[in-house]
């Protein structure tokens, strides 16, 4: 999957849209007990989030891959 856009939503979850336009729901509140991402439970640092494509990742150095987020996601437009 690549990832064609990225956007944070409430209750640390993010809107994804891959390139294939399948849109779905990435929950990341199971990673936030894991160091790496400790700093995302504050939603000024979730907010700032990069989309690399084939990854996402934020200012604080925490990323997750594509396969990751397509491993894990809510589908809530599957491709037809």
């Amino acid at each position: 999957m690549r990832i064609k856009q990225v956007q944070p939503l409430t209750s640390q979850k993010l809107r994804i849209v891959a390139e294939d336009g399948q849109i779905g729901i990435f929950d990341l509140s199971p990673y936030l007990q894991y160091e790496a991402f400790a700093e995302l439970q504050r939603p000024e640092m979730f907010n700032k989030i990069t989309n690399g494509g084939y990854f996402i990742e934020w200012e604080c150095g925490a990323d997750l891959s594509a396969d990751t987020i397509e491993a894990h996601w809510q589908v809530l437009q599957p491709i037809v």
